[in-house]
């Protein structure tokens, strides 16, 4: 299990981070999120504030 203490903390920037872990490394949001110890509900926030939402059949945030 990784952790990740230092997320990018512009959106633009967290968004890419984490459609680019999606596509290289994880099957789905939820693997990705239990690796980095991340609170779901947050990161959705923080995508829906630059209209982002994830696509589970995409395994993207679209």
């Amino acid at each position: 299990m990784m952790h990740y203490d230092k997320l990018p903390k512009d959106p633009v920037m967290l968004l890419s981070f984490i459609n680019t872990q999606l596509r290289d490394h994880y099957k789905d949001f939820d693997a990705f999120l239990a690796d980095f110890q991340l609170d779901k509900t947050n990161i959705l926030e923080q995508m829906e504030r630059i209209d982002y939402v994830y696509d589970e059949a995409l395994n993207q945030f679209i």
